[in-house]
């Protein structure tokens, strides 16, 4: 687990294609202080499990699902990448709970200053919007934000100087593409009424409108 508070960016060294998957080389300094193989490394928002490390670098194996859920693809030899180690028992959860399990992508189409803000509009698939709310909680390429504003087809987000200046994401452009991990309270309570696409309350399924509205939570 992650908390979406990026500690340091770091550089991608190598990437070495197999058939579907890759290995990815990873340079980086504050993650590695007290890493080691096995441990697991939030890299633009995606879970990576260290395989080995050498030389201020780390690799980690990217299985085809991932590549074909996330933006892995436009990655490149020198792109850089958000990075944070995993949460611990005795961290301040300064972000939001972040798994690391890439929902799917959005594309930026606008970023617009605001003093010393800067306000970024992705769109993405409505299959993610509706995990979305008004001042909820969004990873994007690993970075807990704050919803601003959720319609059908995109959402908003308003960046402060800090978060520009530790992260990637003010480099980015109009046009890219950023991997997004919604809220998984919103994903659990979707799954437990059975609405997920569409389909209606099934009998008997432990929680339903009907028993929320007797216990007083509607």
């Amino acid at each position: 687990m992650f908390t979406g508070i990026v500690e340091e960016v770091g550089t991608v060294q190598a990437l070495r294609p197999g058939s579907q998957s890759y290995i990815l080389t990873v340079s980086a300094k504050k993650v590695l202080e007290d890493a080691k193989v096995g441990d697991s490394i939030c890299t633009n928002g995606i879970c990576l499990t260290v395989t080995a490390l050498h030389n201020g670098c780390f690799d980690a194996d990217v299985m085809p699902e991932t590549v074909r859920r996330t933006n892995f693809a436009s990655l490149r030899p020198g792109s850089r990448v958000n990075l944070e180690r995993a949460l611990t028992l005795s961290s301040r959860l300064g972000g939001h709970i972040v798994s690391g399990h890439i929902d799917g992508t959005g594309q930026i189409t606008e970023m617009r200053k605001e003093d010393n803000a800067v306000w970024i509009t992705v769109q993405t698939q409505p299959g993610l919007l509706r995990y979305m709310i008004e001042k909820g909680s969004i990873a994007i390429d690993g970075i807990s934000l704050t919803l601003a504003q959720v319609t059908d087809t995109y959402f908003k987000v308003s960046v402060i100087p800090h978060t520009g200046e530790e992260t990637i994401l003010l480099g980015k452009h109009p046009g890219d593409t950023v991997n997004l991990e919604c809220d998984q309270i919103g994903k659990y309570v979707d799954k437990l009424m059975h609405t997920d696409a569409g389909q209606p309350e099934k009998a008997g399924s432990g929680v339903s409108m009907k028993l929320l509205i007797e216990n007083g939570f509607v």
